[in-house]
């Protein structure tokens, strides 16, 4: 037992991770990584979820729901900004706890982060493909029920524009990090360019008679919910969470940064500030041009808010560069989880044909292309809409780990650890706070939530004791330099 404790807690050489990440090429820039950042982070969320939450949750107030949120995802990103310039290797949260925790507590991390991008990638891919159905619908194009639907849905068999986005992203990813880039931050700019078309022409339809009351009086929905009061804001913070959670897509592809010390904190903590100005403007904007009640069960209140207000054209630009610009969300996952997976492959942790770099793209080829399959199953084939809290549950359990993991790693900088470029201000009561914000946020999921979370832990554990733990190439490497000494 004592030499089973010992294995799950040894702790990864850093200098190992650099010699094995050092296939990869650095030729990210600050720019890349903004656009990232940006492009995940400001995904379908923006146009969905200030009117969903305002309805269900928050009212007017939904505007501090995602203030709160914001807050929590930034104490957050002091951390992740701070560790990516430390230890700047591929897997993000996975490697870095891999070092500063061990071995098991890194799997724990990696594989709650595991869940979050196969569920988003799905999840995006499956809500572009319904915003894409929708736009072409009008001319007279509609695809049969059966390919329309997962065939866990009546009538479907497979949603074959779920299939080919995925598919297209795959493509553009193989064709290596600075082409990928370069479709990334044209996309991102027109998104970014249609949410502020919208919030200049939402703009001049404000009543502010929609904001009174700004938090409305608290009572229980139908579903045991909460709306208005503290408790709605609270409720809408855990909903809104998911927003903010693509700066890790940043942190995954730091082994593939220039000048790491620097770009990553810059695109991490300046990606997220660009979010929060958006998504607050969006969502004042948008519950000022109609009561917030208009919006429930609204799949899209921002074409519908700018339709009804007397600018259809507008509404059907914004609609269409949003669709083309959900693609920018699917990069950064799909790159971030590739990245996950070449780790976990990398370390043995998982079938190292995972962990091996294409000689003439070095790219994760295989880490991708499983990534790709496994994305395609879940949206084309499975009803995932129940598991979207899940992609919050697992990232705030990682987000936890980094958090707590600022404590060791500043014993070791300037040591077996590289001195950072950016260390976390109000040390050490900033990682406690930002512990504690993402402890409060995991506990305000709903239950299906944290069950889903707990059986998804309980499969990681398998893994680990049935295969990771016995295929962990520095295990490996131990047992035979210890039959070596015998």
């Amino acid at each position: 037992m004592a030499n089973l404790f010992k294995r799950m807690n040894r702790k990864e050489d850093p200098s190992v991770y650099e010699q094995k990440d050092s296939n990869l090429v650095r030729s990210l820039t600050t720019k890349d990584f903004l656009a990232l950042g940006v492009g995940t982070i400001v995904s379908t969320a923006i146009f969905t979820l200030p009117g969903i939450v305002a309805a269900n949750n928050a009212g007017p107030a939904v505007t501090i729901s995602f203030l709160l949120a914001a807050i929590v995802a930034g104490l957050v990103a002091l951390s992740y900004a701070e560790m990516a310039s430390a230890m700047p290797f591929a897997g993000s949260a996975y490697s870095w706890i891999n070092v500063v925790f061990g071995e098991f507590w890194g799997w724990v991390a990696g594989w709650a982060l595991l869940a979050e991008y196969f569920i988003a990638v799905s999840f995006v891919a499956a809500g572009l493909s319904a915003n894409f159905r929708g736009l072409i619908a009008p001319l007279g194009i509609n695809f049969p029920t059966y390919l329309a639907n997962p065939v866990s849905a009546k009538g479907g068999l497979v949603d074959i524009c779920t299939v080919v986005v995925i598919l297209i992203v795959m493509f553009l990813i193989t064709r290596g990090d600075k082409q990928t880039s370069r479709v990334e931050n044209v996309l991102v700019i027109l998104k970014v360019a249609a949410v502020l078309v919208f919030i200049v022409v939402g703009a001049t339809a404000i009543h502010f008679a929609n904001y009174v009351p700004f938090i409305p009086a608290h009572h229980v929905n139908a579903d045991g919910t909460s709306f208005g009061g503290f408790s709605g804001i609270y409720a809408g913070v855990s909903v809104i969470f998911l927003s903010y959670i693509g700066f890790d897509s940043i942190a995954a592809n730091s082994a593939e940064a220039k000048n790491p010390q620097k770009t990553m904190p810059r695109g991490i903590i300046g990606s997220l500030v660009i979010a929060v100005t958006l998504f607050v403007a969006v969502s004042l904007v948008l519950v000022g041009m109609f009561k917030y009640t208009n919006y429930a069960g609204n799949a899209e209140p921002v074409g519908w808010a700018l339709r009804q207000a007397g600018h259809p054209i507008v509404a059907s630009v914004v609609q269409i560069i949003a669709v083309v610009g959900m693609f920018t969300a699917l990069i950064g996952m799909m790159m971030a989880g590739s990245r996950l997976l070449y780790s976990f492959g990398r370390d043995g942790m998982l079938p190292k044909f995972l962990g091996k770099i294409n000689k003439k793209s070095h790219l994760p080829l295989n880490a991708i292309i499983t990534m790709t399959v496994i994305s395609v199953v879940i949206g084309a084939f499975l009803t995932f809409t129940f598991l979207s809290q899940l992609i919050s549950a697992g990232t705030l359990i990682a987000f936890m780990f980094v958090s707590i993991g600022i404590y060791p790693l500043r014993k070791r900088e300037g040591k077996d650890i590289n001195m950072p470029g950016f260390k976390e201000p109000f040390f050490p009561v900033m990682p406690a706070l930002g512990f504690l914000a993402s402890l409060a946020v995991f506990w305000g999921l709903d239950n299906d939530a944290k069950i889903y979370a707990l059986v998804w832990f309980i499969i990681g554990m398998v893994i680990y004791f049935v295969y990771g733990m016995h295929h962990n190439t520095r295990n490996q490497q131990v047992e035979v330099k210890s039959n070596d000494n015998e």
